[in-house]
């Protein structure tokens, strides 16, 4: 009679002693994610959407252009500065749709594709609902 015994789903021999490995394992060098070179903590997913938003200029929708207009709003060169900031934040983090909230100007921004979708006013900030946003950002 045989000692082997027979797994009966498989039909194939069952190894009653535990396998040991032929060499001892040897500990390995284990490195945590502040000592890969990150200051601030942020991930790579992070530091890579930050780089790959930064390279392209923002943009603004035709929507956004008419809105601008209408409320005679200005956008100085330090302002879209601080805009296109905004959305760089926003973008680290992970945002899709996000709303800006800079002085006493409101912007919807379509982090993704770097466009302002709409913009408002100190004036017509008042009683307004925003929605379809996943973050906000105040800069």
């Amino acid at each position: 009679m045989t000692t082997d015994r027979i797994d009966r789903v498989n039909n194939a021999p069952v190894n009653p002693r535990p396998v040991r490995p032929a060499r001892p394992a040897e500990p390995r060098a284990v490195s945590s994610p502040t000592a890969a070179g990150s200051a601030a903590g942020a991930t790579f997913q992070e530091i890579l959407a930050g780089e790959l938003a930064s390279a392209q200029p923002l943009r603004f929708s035709a929507h956004a252009q008419a809105r601008i207009t209408a409320r005679r709003m200005s956008l100085g060169d330090d302002e879209l500065s601080r805009l296109a900031g905004g959305v760089n934040r926003a973008a680290a983090k992970g945002a899709r749709e996000s709303l800006v909230l800079m002085d006493d100007k409101a912007f919807v921004v379509s982090v993704r594709n770097r466009t302002v979708i709409t913009a408002v006013d100190g004036e017509n900030m008042k009683e307004n609902v925003f929605t379809n946003i996943d973050s906000a950002v105040i800069v």
